[in-house]
């Protein structure tokens, strides 16, 4: 794991970047907030250790812009200040920060936050991953209830359509050309093969049916096209 460190003090950089390296993270330095923030956008750091006052854009800054860009919050943010009045921490806080480490620090404190970062981390993952799978199993539910519906409600008029199709056919009534009759009944079928595919619905995907929208792919799979 590539770790962001963004601090205008090469002391407290080589600090943090040896507790990082001891952990087996890979360590990215930025001496000012402005060049956090590019190799940020860059690419995305699951990690940043991010000092609370720098040149031409402070640690607080750096938050928010990061945040604003980690809309699924990501990324884990452990700011070092030297600040130690309520207001500020509530500030450091209020910017996006998910903890935060009062300098001076020592390798231990800095290595034990780092750790409970990690822990955070893969526990933040877990839910997203768990909502995830709780998102796509109510996706699935929903199809499931959709299709029976739909089912229902368009078997009854279809099997009657197609009854009174065949019939007109066999009878030969001279009202209704047989050529429309021929063309009622083949579109009917098709229906009905689309509300057959609908039930056996068991791996939805979706396929692009215009620009922005997509929509359930009911084309027959490749072993039933002919």
């Amino acid at each position: 794991m590539k770790v962001l460190i963004a601090d205008d003090d090469d002391t407290i950089r080589a600090l943090v970047r040896s507790v990082v390296v001891s952990l087996g993270y890979e360590p990215i330095d930025a001496s000012t907030g402005t060049d956090a923030w590019a190799r940020y956008q860059d690419q995305r750091f699951s990690l940043c250790v991010v000092d609370i006052e720098m040149p031409d854009m402070d640690g607080l800054e750096l938050c928010h812009r990061i945040r604003d860009l980690d809309r699924n919050h990501e990324t884990f943010i452990l700011v070092l200040t030297g600040r130690s009045a309520d207001e500020d921490l509530g500030a450091v806080l209020a910017a996006g920060a998910d903890d935060y480490l009062s300098k001076p620090t020592s390798p231990g404190n800095l290595r034990a936050r780092l750790v409970i970062a990690q822990r955070r981390m893969d526990m933040d993952a877990q839910r997203r991953a768990a909502e995830a799978a709780l998102a796509n199993a109510r996706w699935l539910a929903g199809i499931g209830e959709t299709t029976i519906a739909l089912q229902h409600e368009i078997n009854n008029p279809l099997s009657a359509l197609l009854g009174h199709a065949e019939l007109l056919m066999l009878d030969g009534d001279a009202r209704v050309p047989n050529d429309h009759l021929r063309v009622i009944h083949e579109q009917a079928r098709r229906i009905a093969d689309v509300v057959k595919r609908l039930g056996k619905l068991r791996d939805p995907q979706t396929v692009e049916y215009v620009a922005g929208t997509r929509m359930l792919d009911l084309s027959k799979p490749p072993h039933e096209k002919p």
